[in-house]
């Protein structure tokens, strides 16, 4: 049967509000993919549609190089559970995208040592790492070159959570635009074999990112949230316990404060983090939460996680959403988030 070249599921003519949907028998896209491609349109949401574990026993089941796609700005979420022993003695080649999103002041180097460090600690191993960028060919030619060295006649495997970038690295990979990408979680939906000069190149599914700020959201409000350029430090000095809120999503309460800085990193679409004393925190919530406090997710329900500040220079990272990082003089930190959101506490990226 016929599959949609732009997410790789099977193409139907009958039911429109299920997947793979066209009017037209000859055509090569489903009605999603086309008027994602033309328009920004979602049609039908599949950002928890897919089985995880499904597309991961079918990755196991192949052998082939394994291109690991993962966004620098979502590290943390990126990760994938239970990849080092799944996919062990395969040979991956790990391709940090999105690159242009970081401050250009921060070294590949150090970013680089950073990943190391994180990767080691989930006894994942890499043939390779190479960094990418979200709007200019930065890196292209040296991942192409890096399949070409690894490959061994065998399938290049294209992997990573759902929004990591996998369909436009390959898209650019490959020269032209045949899959779909788009902002949206769970673009593609199939295994989606590409033949090209001599290489069978496999789109899979995104990984669900089930715990990340993404899920919590309408997906109108996702493009408020997803950074498209540098994303620009900013940086507030603190003396006494203070609050705050980003937007309606999260709150974060610094305690036992004599003085710290705090440095967000967060996409240009939001509005600045709303600033106030930890006394009237709640207050500012109630009566702005929906107002002022914008976007909000899509429960009411929060979780209030409590973690003391562990290193001299520290992250607070909310997955989805971006981090926090502080230094100085903070004893404790209380993160409020949607009860489906993962925090991670981590040593500074920068």
């Amino acid at each position: 049967m016929a599959v949609c070249k732009g997410c790789g599921v099977t193409l139907q003519y009958d039911h429109r509000e299920l997947t793979g949907y066209t009017p037209k028998k000859d055509s090569l896209y489903c009605e999603r993919c086309f008027r994602l491609i033309h328009y920004g349109d979602l049609t039908v949401s599949m950002r928890k549609g897919i089985d995880s574990h499904l597309v991961m026993e079918e990755i196991e089941k192949q052998d082939g190089l394994i291109v690991w796609v993962i966004d620098l700005f979502d590290f943390e979420s990126n990760m994938i559970k239970g990849l080092a022993k799944r996919l062990e003695n395969r040979d991956i080649i790990l391709v940090a995208t999105k690159r242009d999103l970081l401050p250009k002041a921060v070294s590949n180097q150090k970013i680089a040592q950073f990943i190391f460090t994180r990767l080691k600690e989930y006894n994942i191993k890499i043939k390779e790492l190479i960094f990418t960028s979200m709007h200019s060919p930065e890196g292209r030619d040296t991942v192409l070159e890096s399949i070409e060295r690894f490959y061994d006649n065998r399938n290049v495997i294209v992997i990573g959570k759902a929004n990591a970038g996998k369909s436009t690295l390959l898209n650019a990979l490959l020269g032209e635009k045949i899959l779909t990408s788009s902002r949206y979680p769970g673009t593609t939906l199939a295994f989606n074999k590409i033949e090209k000069d001599g290489i069978t190149w496999i789109d899979t599914p995104g990984f669900e990112m089930e715990n990340s700020m993404l899920m919590q959201v309408d997906e109108k409000d996702i493009k408020e949230i997803l950074p498209t350029k540098e994303v620009k430090p900013m940086i507030y000095q603190i003396h006494e316990d203070q609050s705050f809120a980003i937007g309606g999503l999260c709150r974060i309460d610094f305690l036992n404060v004599f003085k710290a800085s705090v440095v967000f990193y967060l996409g240009e679409h939001l509005e600045k983090p709303h600033r106030s004393k930890v006394n009237r925190a709640d207050e500012l919530w109630d009566k702005q939460y929906g107002k002022l406090l914008k976007p909000t997710p899509c429960t009411k329900t929060f979780k209030k996680q409590v973690f003391p500040k562990s290193f001299p220079k520290q992250d607070i990272v909310i997955d989805g959403l971006g981090w926090v990082s502080i230094s100085g003089e903070a004893k404790t930190i209380e993160v409020s988030v949607p009860s489906g959101v993962n925090v991670t506490i981590r040593k500074a990226m920068f």
